[in-house]
């Protein structure tokens, strides 16, 4: 059982990743229906393979490929 909660563990990896070129964000999400932890990317998820873990402390990690995030209009305060 997982000590930490997956928006504790988002959290605490978040920096490492978005430092990562072509990585977008990361989120919750649901694999098989139980919870994942999914990171967006722009580039091909087969570039960033190695860079990305199948699991972090227990959760699952899923990749999808998103695209550029942008600020829209009206998103920021």
């Amino acid at each position: 059982m997982n000590q930490l909660s997956i928006k504790q563990v988002i959290r605490e990896h978040q920096d490492k990743f978005m430092s990562i070129p072509g990585i977008e964000g990361l989120g919750q999400g649901r694999l098989e229906g139980k919870p994942c932890i999914t990171i967006f990317v722009s580039k091909s998820p087969a570039e960033l393979r190695d860079q990305i873990p199948d699991s972090l402390e227990g959760f699952p990690v899923q990749i999808k490929e998103t695209g550029t995030f942008q600020a829209q209009p009206g998103d920021l305060p």
